[in-house]
């Protein structure tokens, strides 16, 4: 889009969102769309456009993560996933679940014509401009991907924090004595079914651990010792998160007082 961002300033901007989403989900999105546009200029709405696009990767990724999983551990993904539906493949109330997707299809449809006629209609009505602004704002932060130089590299970059990902899950595997000898499949099944966790509570807490010790249940491991090599795995990224958080927090502010003084000299 035009834009270069100092380093520094991304990595202290991810870090602090990162250490948000801790508390309040999704929290952290919102605040690194703030620092950004705050310390480099870069307008909130097309990073809000980039964001978005990072989470739709991410989401294909996850799902490649649940692919490989399949394939290595069929048994236990299928055995634990066959659970997790089994309430709502049991469920009696269907015609009541049809019924509600359908209002809430009708109510999406109607908030989106509703908003394409007041764009057609009150064009230069000073609210509706800035609407369409911020729209084609998060439209080009979207389409940002096609315009990315070097797509190779940010697939490559992609796949290598994936890869990261599992291989820390799988040495993660080792901190406790009834997990030490699985191997990277299991990681692999832990890290699809404990992302799920991550999501679901904020930063991940108890859930994070609760996914993975039945997933690891599913390969022979007591369900005790599976949420203690959760918790103990959360608990180190947790530990993580909170220190660099905390120190990018601190060194945002310094590092953009410093930054004029060095490009006057």
């Amino acid at each position: 889009m035009g834009y270069t961002p100092r380093t520094p300033n991304v990595f202290f901007a991810v870090m602090v969102g990162y250490l948000a989403n801790l508390a309040v989900p999704r929290l952290g999105e919102l605040l690194k769309c703030t620092l950004l546009a705050k310390y480099e200029k870069v307008p909130a709405d097309k990073l809000v456009g980039t964001i978005l696009v990072e989470r739709a990767f991410d989401v294909i990724s996850l799902g490649l993560v649940f692919v490989i999983a399949l394939v290595s551990q069929f048994d236990v993904v299928g055995a634990y996933a066959g659970q997790l539906l089994a309430p709502l493949l049991e469920s009696n109330k269907s015609e009541t679940s049809y019924l509600k997707l359908g209002v809430i299809v009708l109510f999406i449809l109607f908030i989106a014509v509703g908003t394409w006629i007041i764009l057609k209609k009150f064009p230069h009505n000073k609210f509706v401009s800035i609407f369409k602004n911020i729209i084609a704002g998060v439209w080009e932060g979207l389409s940002s991907i096609r315009q990315l130089d070097q797509k190779g590299l940010f697939i490559l970059y992609s796949v290598l924090i994936w890869g990261l990902y599992i291989l820390g899950t799988w040495i993660g595997l080792y901190a406790t004595a009834g997990t030490s000898n699985l191997g990277i499949a299991a990681a692999v099944s832990a890290l699809a079914f404990g992302s799920i966790g991550m999501i679901i509570t904020p930063g991940g807490i108890g859930a994070y651990a609760y996914f993975i010790a039945k997933v690891l249940e599913k390969n022979g491991i007591g369900f005790e010792i599976g949420f203690a090599n959760g918790t103990l795995q959360w608990f180190a990224q947790f530990i993580i998160v909170l220190i660099l958080g905390f120190i990018s927090l601190g060194l945002l502010p310094w590092f953009n007082k410093k930054q004029p003084n060095n490009e006057s000299n």
